[in-house]
Order: structure tokens, then sequence, then C-alpha cells
């Protein structure tokens, strides 16, 4: 398929076709519903951000912090390789495309699907002060280990020129007929989640400072210096952005 982007899977013709397939697969929960998504209805939240390189206040700069970040979340070059892995159509629309994860767990690896849902690209009020956002979620398919959503956000609060990449996460376990599989899933499922979350707020910071680096000094992003990585946290989501219907 021309277009197809492979960050080295473990066996790339089987990605290939694995992704082909998915193109059939639907979404394994009911996310138009309008149920409550929370703790109380067996859904676990999560939100986590990570503060990037300030900008001046205003919209974003033209090759600054927000835009890098962008381009980074786009090409989904935030996720750790050594956790996650993923294999879809450049060629597609962000909007709809369907991708191919393929999880590693020591020897283990697991392809799973997910389809993207809505892109976001706004400028947005959150208690009086504005913030230019952009980013997309994807959904879970049929025959992966969990269901649920992730959205995925850069934000600049144009008023302090403050950037941040946020995630809000909602997911529960999903039928797992492999009792191996369903055992290990309850055992170390969460944490993989977890960490998988952790690192990409690492990395997006790392790779987003490396860059911005490589612009000042002239440098090659392989010669420039690798950041220190800034404080993340568990974070409360926006005012307006609660758990998604």
């Amino acid at each position: 398929m021309r277009g197809d982007r492979v960050r080295r899977p473990a066996n790339r013709d089987r990605a290939l076709e694995a992704l082909r397939q998915l193109h059939e697969v639907d979404v394994n929960f009911d996310y138009r519903s309008g149920s409550p998504v929370s703790a109380e209805t067996g859904w676990r939240v999560d939100d986590y951000c990570v503060a990037l390189p300030p900008e001046p206040p205003g919209a974003p700069l033209e090759n600054g912090s927000w835009q890098v970040a962008k381009r980074l979340l786009a090409d989904y070059e935030f996720a750790d390789p050594q956790i996650v892995r993923a294999v879809y159509d450049s060629e597609h629309p962000l909007d709809g495309r369907t991708m191919l994860l393929e999880g590693r767990f020591f020897w283990m690896r697991f392809l799973f699907g997910v389809r993207v849902g809505e892109v976001v690209d706004d400028l947005v009020s959150i208690e009086g002060r504005n913030v230019r956002v952009w980013g997309w979620n994807y959904r879970t398919l049929e025959g992966h280990l969990e269901r649920g959503q992730l959205d995925y956000e850069i934000c600049k609060w144009t008023d302090t020129g403050e950037v941040e990449f946020r995630m809000h996460v909602v997911s529960r376990a999903a039928e797992i007929p492999n009792p191996v599989i369903r055992i290990g899933f309850r055992v170390f499922g969460r944490h993989m989640q977890k960490k998988f979350l952790r690192q990409a707020l690492k990395r997006m910071r790392i790779l987003v400072e490396s860059e911005l680096v490589a612009q000042e000094t002239g440098r090659p992003l392989s010669d420039a210096p690798e950041s220190a990585v800034g404080a993340f946290r568990e974070a409360p989501p926006p005012p307006d952005s609660g758990p998604p219907a």
C-alpha cells in the first residue's frame, strides 16, 4: 500500500496485512450512547499533562514549540517505540485514519487496532483565557485488549505563551477469550498503560526541545544535546473537557 508508514514492527509484511484487514473492523464500544463515563460506571479516567518550551504570548510561532509538537503528534512520533509501534497509511487523512499498534512487553508482541475519531483545531476559551488547541483522538477496535478512547492535544495559552501536551484517557478491559492473555493483562495491563502515557510525555518534551535546539544551533537533530526531561503530572482536565460521551 503506497504511503504505509511502518515504525519497525516485528514483521513488516504481517503488520501491513493486519492493517489492511482492520479497515473492515468496527470500534469495540458504543461511544455515541451518551452513557456516563466515570469510575462509577466501570471506566478508568486519566488525565496527563507536560509543559513544553514556552513561546511569546499570542498565536503559535511558525517553527516554535507548538508547531513542532503538532507535527510530532500528527506523525505519532511521541510514542516510545520500546512500548508501542505503529503502522498506518500516511496518505489517508488523519480524520478517520485506521492504525495498527504493536504493543511490546518483554519478548511478547500484541497487534491491535485503533481508529482516529475527531481532529480538533480551534481557539477555545477556558475560564476567560484563550487557548490554541490542536489534537486528535483514537478509539479501540474489535480485537483490542481494551475498550476506550485516548485524546491527545497540543495547547498554547495565548495570554502567557505556555505550551502543553495533554492526554485524556477513558478505558476499560475488553473481553479477552484467551485465558493466559486475559490473566496477563489483568496483572500487567494497567502498569503498561501508565508506562506508555508517562513515556509519551517525556519523549514529546525531549523531541520538541531537541528540535528547537537544532534550529538555534544549525546542528542535525542527532547531534542536539539530550534535554533533561521536565516534570510531568497527572492533571485534572480543563473545565470544558470532561469525559467523552
